[in-house]
């Protein structure tokens, strides 16, 4: 478990704490792909930079990529050894993202670009409705085509299971 990927089914599932928790206590770099997409003031990278700023991170030995962005995902899919898949119900998805842009009001999250204060608004949320069970069916191709390829792969589904996770694996510290 040296290159890592964090996915979930949705915003709030949980994918940045995680990834987190799981780099401090391997002792490996997080990439947060928000941080690489999200420019200063919400402008978004072009896909060529978003690419290649991902390109350069596989190229280390060790690595931790949280997020989804399917239009990169080849990238982090060729290179990964391990695979988290995080899966929580949609109501869950939708309360975390709304407390998130309470707590975070007026500020950036590390995780996000430089720039980027929280901001909610109807779009994503209804992004986040609307694609919820579509993106939930395709995630289980995608974690079947991943065991083929011969990757490991951890599906965690709830507080309870990711925590309980986190609690109990072991782990060597890679430098």
């Amino acid at each position: 478990m040296k290159r890592i990927l964090v996915i979930g089914v949705s915003a709030g599932a949980g994918k940045s704490t995680f990834a987190r928790r799981l780099g401090e206590k391997l002792g490996i770099e997080v990439i947060h792909l928000d941080a690489l997409f999200w420019k200063p003031g919400w402008k978004e990278a072009s896909l060529e930079e978003f690419r290649a700023s991902q390109m350069e991170v596989v190229q280390k030995d060790t690595w931790i990529m949280e997020g989804n962005y399917s239009n990169s995902i080849d990238i982090r899919e060729a290179a990964a050894d391990t695979v988290f898949y995080l899966e929580l119900p949609l109501l869950v998805c939708l309360y975390r993202v709304v407390k998130r842009r309470i707590l975070n009001h007026g500020k950036t999250r590390p995780d996000m670009g430089k720039g980027c204060e929280e901001k909610l608004d109807f779009k994503f949320l209804k992004f986040i409705v609307s694609t919820y069970h579509s993106r939930k069916k395709k995630m289980v191709e995608r974690i079947e085509s991943y065991k083929q390829m011969g990757k490991t792969v951890i599906v965690l589904k709830g507080r309870k299971q990711i925590n309980a996770f986190l609690k109990n694996m072991t782990f060597v510290i890679y430098k």
